[in-house]
């Protein structure tokens, strides 16, 4: 517990529970700290704030202690609530136990891992791979996976665990949904170490070529000629020191020895009336780049509206090829099998020969589709590439030409301010002396070395590699079985609208009810009780998925009054159910004990709940009743009496 003024009081420390496979605080009344749970294990894990919310676990704890255990290994983790005017603990004290250690004394934790490394040290005991980076979805960064990420999947707060709009933990915060999607594709495993490994080396060399291009376009200014360079050769036309020009594109080598011949005149040369204002021809000049400037950007815009139209029939063509696919009817040939039988249940149906040529039918669209997709969509991304450098070539000739006209207009009006030809000569001669001296020092001085060759093929060999990645596949694939296991939890729990297949939508966030007249997304499905249930079954079978697949996921599910979707907003009393509410509320409970048991003791769920239901599959469960009645709460009493004395 936090020593309060007087520090003669020894301090406590609140350990959370960590063995049963069901673990519930029922029943409790308000103000026991039952909530406090999982804000103590979300701090204890890594959190950056306390969570911890203001009461007597704040006022009576000064440190925090979990025991995290997996086969043959064991580590147990302590945190200090904020001392003095800190606004969270940045040391943790962490220790590799055998297993069946009990936790130290408080008085023999050092508090001495830095938050970061704690972290690390967490993320490695979960299993995280923290050399994998995944792209944060909306933002030009990556992200790389941490423990922090995988407890979206395991918390369900008490305004989280019924509610419509949130399926995961901490989804309501600023960037969470955007973390989530990016990371969902790792902890579900369908992102490929090595290939995440290729996608963030694409990104650096790409971040790395461009950051050359900038460094070398200085350089590049001078082919083709700068802008200056060429002001000075129309100053020296105008002023008699070289002939019109015939080649308005000179190269850069070709201005400078133009410019050179101008400076070794000791005389004007005869004067030559180009009959054109060199004003007026680079106006004109600005005026067409500046048009096809418009032009380009618009074609730019248009492709890139066409590979975003692809990109979405893309995923919305995969999703569905992985749904047909999931069927298996490839295996069946319409041809040659029953006519009147299904090829999934094999019951009675007449027309079962028809639907299953119009599946296999509408699989072999989708994928001709997705390949005629796919051919295009490379050659899409190479006209935006060429379109976009052909832009860039464009905003630099507009530079060049800005500069030119600034510099043409500086010196023609110096030029009228002599009236004597041989002084407006040498005038000139020495704009270009200066600007011929000032060049000779850019070329000795030390040059940014022109790799971009390399790079570029660097990244077309990326590129190459990454061509054949198959996790959009994969993910859809690995979402449409789990929504498979949603869909059957649903129908368990008899929730409305369950009789259509239920998905999982990692980009909304959410679970959809197809139905025949359209898609029906978590927020529109009426009840409380039908947004409990979806959360309880989105997240067992996430966590079935995680089990089995051996995800880098704490398996662990912490729930907090799931039982409020039975109860009026207002309730404060004693947690007492209608029959029928009862029975749905244990229905609950029944779909996590069914996946404990399939899951053979290797995910735990923690519930911390108000109902008290006299049930086999309840009861036996309890770990602790914290009641007024009882005198027993998170802090004990004691505590609080020690304090008073």
């Amino acid at each position: 517990m936090r020593s309060p003024s007087t520090a003669s009081r020894p301090a406590r420390c609140a350990r959370c529970p960590s063995s049963p496979a069901l673990s519930t605080s029922s029943p409790a009344t308000p103000d026991r700290g039952k909530s406090a749970l999982l804000t103590i294990i979300d701090y204890c894990l890594g959190s950056s704030g306390y969570p911890v919310k203001a009461g007597k676990v704040r006022d009576y704890v000064s440190a925090y202690a979990l025991t995290l255990v997996k086969p043959d290994q064991q580590l147990f983790i302590a945190r200090r609530g904020p001392e003095g005017k800190s606004a969270v603990s940045t040391v943790l004290c962490i220790l590799p136990q055998a297993p069946g250690t009990p936790p130290p004394p408080l008085q023999e934790l050092t508090f001495a891992t830095p938050l970061d490394a704690a972290k690390d040290i967490l993320s490695d005991f979960c299993g995280i791979d923290r050399t994998v980076r995944v792209p944060a979805v909306g933002r030009a960064q990556t992200i790389a996976p941490s423990i922090r990420h995988a407890l979206f999947f395991c918390f369900q707060a008490q305004n989280e665990v019924a509610n419509p709009d949130l399926l995961f933990h901490s989804q309501g915060e600023e960037w969470r949904p955007n973390t989530i999607r990016g990371v969902i594709p790792y902890f579900l495993g369908a992102v490929d170490p090595e290939q995440a490994l290729r996608r963030n080396r694409l990104r650096l060399l790409r971040r790395d070529l461009a950051d050359l291009e900038t460094a070398l376009a200085p350089s590049q200014n001078l082919d083709p000629a700068t802008g200056q360079a060429r002001a000075l050769l129309t100053e020296a036309v105008e002023a008699h020191l070289l002939a019109p020009l015939t080649n308005p594109e000179s190269s850069a080598d070709e201005v400078l020895d133009l410019l050179r011949q101008a400076l070794s005149h000791t005389e004007p040369s005869p004067e030559h009336d180009s009959g054109e204002d060199p004003l007026s021809a680079l106006i004109t000049r600005r005026n067409e780049l500046r048009a096809l400037h418009g032009q380009t950007r618009v074609k730019i815009a248009d492709l890139k509206r066409q590979l975003a139209e692809n990109t979405d029939f893309t995923a919305q063509a995969t999703e569905q090829r992985a749904r047909l696919v999931s069927l298996g009817l490839l295996r069946r040939d319409p041809e040659t099998s029953s006519a009147t039988h299904c090829p999934v249940c094999q019951s009675t149906l007449p027309s079962a020969n028809d639907t299953v040529t119009a599946l296999i039918r509408d699989l072999a669209h989708l994928n001709g589709d997705l390949h005629v997709i796919g051919s295009d969509t490379p050659a899409i991304q190479r006209l935006i590439s060429q379109e976009e450098e052909r832009l860039q070539e464009l905003r630099s000739a507009l530079a060049r030409n800005q500069e030119e006209i600034n510099e043409v207009t500086a010196g023609l009006r110096a030029l009228q301010q002599e009236p004597d030809d041989a002084r407006r000569a040498a005038m000139v001669q020495g704009r270009i002396s200066l600007y011929l001296d000032t060049t000779a020092h850019r070329a000795v001085t030390p040059q940014v070395e022109d790799r971009r060759e390399d790079l570029r093929q660097q990244i077309a060999d990326l590129e190459e590699l990454l061509s054949d990645d198959t996790q959009g596949e994969r993910l859809a694939s690995y979402l449409s079985l789990i929504s498979q296991k949603i869909t059957s939890k649903a129908a368990a729990l008899s929730l409305e609208h369950s009789e259509n297949p239920i998905r999982l939508d990692v980009n909304r966030l959410t679970v959809i009810a197809d139905k025949a007249d359209g898609p029906l997304p978590l927020p529109e499905m009426g009840s409380g009780e039908n947004h409990l249930g979806y959360h309880v079954a989105a997240m067992l079978s996430l966590h079935e998925w995680f089990t089995e697949h051996r995800a880098p996921v704490p398996h662990l599910l912490v729930l907090d009054q799931p039982s409020q979707a039975f109860f009026p907003p207002d309730h404060t009393g004693e947690a007492i159910l209608g029959s029928n509410d009862r029975h749905k509320l244990l229905n609950v409970f029944q779909a996590i004990h069914r996946t404990l048991r399939l899951l053979e003791g290797q995910f735990q769920v923690i519930v911390m709940e108000h109902a008290d239901l006299d049930h086999p599959d309840f009861g036996p469960y309890v770990a602790q009743r914290w009641r007024y009645d009882n005198n027993q709460a998170l802090v004990p009493a004691e505590w609080i009496e020690e304090e008073a004395d």
